[in-house]
This record gives C-alpha cells, structure tokens and sequence, in this order.
C-alpha cells in the first residue's frame, strides 16, 4: 500500500493560461487554517519532522522535489513536479524534502494553526511513537 495519497486540482484552462484551483471539503479534505510558501531552497534537505495531528497538503507550484515518506514501518519516495497535483500528508508521517529543482515553490495548506507541540523532531522518538 503506498504512503502517497494524491488530490488533484480542478483545472480551468483558455487561452489565457490555467486557473488551478483548491477547496477546503472538496478536493482539499480539510478546512484550511493554514497556508505557508517554501522558495530560495539551496540543495538542502528540510523536513526531517512528522505531525502528531496535523494534516497538510504539498503542492509544488514551481519546479519539482522529492518527498520521502515513512509511517515508521514503510518508506516511500515520491516527486512532485506538476502544479496540478496535491500531495496529502496525514498525521503520525515522518516527511523529508529534497532534490529541489532550481526555482522550485512549494505551498502547503494545513488543517491547523502552527503548534510547537504537535511536531516530533526526533525520529526515534517517533518510530516510538508509531509503533504503538
């Protein structure tokens, strides 16, 4: 079973360009509390977190990267590289960002306010967490 659940945006397209769009209980599975914008990245990873709660979804506007996933007993890689496409990331999944593509935007819209206390920073600590 793979980790990478995937919404899609609806697209409205002329001659003008794309009209991607995203909807709090539509394709977005959440109402929205939170929406924040990852830019300037150099070739370091980032991530290196799970949320005990928290939901989110990534959609890479610009460029493309890769998401390793874990749910602390599988692994998986996944890029993302279309504007068109979310990637939803529930709670208890460790998640690391790497590989980013010169110029590449990634916008994440999460179902809660920023909580210190909903993070796990410490693998270990949620490979503990996980397999309870």
């Amino acid at each position: 079973m793979s980790l990478a659940r995937f919404i899609n945006m609806q697209t409205v397209s002329d001659a003008r360009g794309d009209l991607n769009v995203m909807e709090a209980q539509k394709n977005v599975p959440f109402d929205i509390k939170r929406v924040y914008c990852l830019t300037n990245m150099n070739d370091e990873a980032r991530g290196f977190h799970a949320h005990k709660a928290l939901r989110q979804v990534a959609v890479c506007l610009r460029g493309s990267c890769d998401f390793l996933l874990d749910d602390g007993t599988a692994r998986e890689t996944i890029t993302l590289d279309a504007p068109t496409q979310g990637l939803v990331i529930n709670g208890m999944i460790w998640r690391e960002m790497r590989n980013f593509s010169d110029g590449c935007v990634i916008m994440v819209l999460a179902d809660a306010h920023y909580d210190e206390d909903d993070y796990i920073r410490d693998y270990d600590a949620f490979k503990a967490l996980a397999q309870t």
